[in-house]
């Protein structure tokens, strides 16, 4: 496999990426629909463009390999198929590979489009937040198993070690990811809970200091009980500068979807979704906790406006 790939969006996942391949030898070529980002990568060593037809023209190896790292939904579908879309400058044999957190129906759609023009179409679910894109991350391949033998070195330059599996079928990396988002739900929800019992208990407890412990080798020792102890830190156990009101993406009200049309019940990843959405009238302690995760391992805005 040739180790040239275009990226498209620099955002926070997406910029992370392009350093990581960038620094492990990889021409890389980038777009984003802000040039002061484009120019910045520049200076780092990465290959400017500034529309999809300068960064298909830019690419010298066949076939070519498309990243996209941009919002789920509207902003994908127009990047690949829109007026001025990458789809309209690739070729045969070229591999769009859609990174973002896609819903996994919208995947068949898309490769089936591409493959009447005899582009292949790759969904990956990546997890692992900047920090992941930047220094290794956690990814969810779809796609056929060809395709994924193909790439294979690319997902290992991208993730941790260890870090990429293959899943058969257009749309199975993205469900994986779609699921691992749900079940996030809800296990933040419990820690938010939890802690939201311990800070109203007749006890002064430190509540940085019970995070920190039960990290120590615990049942529920993890990633999200380290970042929250990390938030601890950062904004004090009161965290008052944290909004009790919980953004949320697709993903959590998908993995709800999808598990009633299977009969399937999910009454935890529910439950938590629909807190979530009433947090936006009913903002709480609770909702601070999650929050403050959020905005740890994700780097979202979560702080009072």
């Amino acid at each position: 496999m040739n180790h040239e790939i275009g990226i498209v969006g620099l955002g926070k996942m997406g910029k992370g990426i392009a350093q990581q391949l960038n620094e492990k030898g990889w021409r890389v070529i980038v777009m984003n629909r802000s040039r002061e980002k484009v120019d910045e990568a520049a200076k780092d060593g990465m290959i400017p463009a500034y529309s999809y037809q300068e960064l298909a023209s830019k690419c010298e190896q066949n076939p070519r390999i498309i990243w996209l790292m941009l919002p789920a939904g509207d902003a994908t579908e127009e990047a690949i198929f829109g007026t001025e879309g990458i789809a309209r400058y690739l070729n045969k044999d070229d591999i769009v590979v859609d990174a973002a957190n896609s819903f996994y129906k919208d995947d068949a759609l898309r490769a089936q489009k591409l493959l009447e023009h005899g582009i292949h179409y790759v969904d990956v679910g990546v997890s692992g937040g900047p920090s992941g894109a930047r220094n290794g991350a956690c990814l969810m391949v779809g796609g056929s198993k060809e395709l994924f033998t193909k790439l294979e070195q690319l997902y290992k330059d991208v993730s941790v070690e260890k870090g990429y599996a293959h899943f058969e079928g257009v749309g199975a990396g993205h469900f994986v990811k779609m699921v691992h988002n749900g079940i996030e739900y809800g296990m933040m929800q419990a820690i938010g809970e939890g802690f939201n019992v311990m800070k109203r208990s007749d006890f002064n407890l430190d509540m940085g200091e019970v995070a920190q412990i039960y990290n120590q080798k615990s049942v529920i020792e993890s990633r999200l009980i380290g970042w929250l102890s990390e938030a601890y830190k950062e904004f004090g156990a009161n965290l008052d500068e944290i909004s009790g009101s919980i953004s949320h993406s697709g993903e959590g009200k998908w993995t709800v979807e999808t598990a009633e049309e299977m009969n399937e019940p999910v009454p935890v990843i529910k439950e938590s979704y629909e807190f979530r959405v009433q947090s936006q009238e009913n903002p709480s302690y609770v909702g601070k906790v999650v929050s403050a995760l959020r905005g740890q391992f994700g780097g979202h805005p979560v702080q009072k406006k």
